[in-house]
């Protein structure tokens, strides 16, 4: 996974329409990568079998809610 470290300038100029609009596109590729990283778990739990769940204590349909948890179930 790639890390990106952004310092953005907090001169009232740079904080102008480009300086919102970098920010915005900032966000949305850190939620890209959180999304992508996610889905990647979600892919492993799926390849898993039915027994390899249940070890777990996790049914199949609750596969999101587990990936999830915490960002949606509290």
């Amino acid at each position: 996974m790639a890390n990106a470290t952004t310092q953005l300038p907090s001169t009232p100029a740079a904080r102008g329409l480009f300086g919102r609009i970098g920010a915005a596109f900032v966000r949305w590729i850190e939620a890209y990568d959180a999304a992508t990283s996610r889905r990647d778990q979600i892919e492993a739990l799926e390849a898993m079998s039915d027994a390899e769940l249940a070890a777990m204590g996790l049914p199949r349909d609750e596969i999101p809610r587990h990936v999830f948890r915490d960002l949606f179930y509290t």
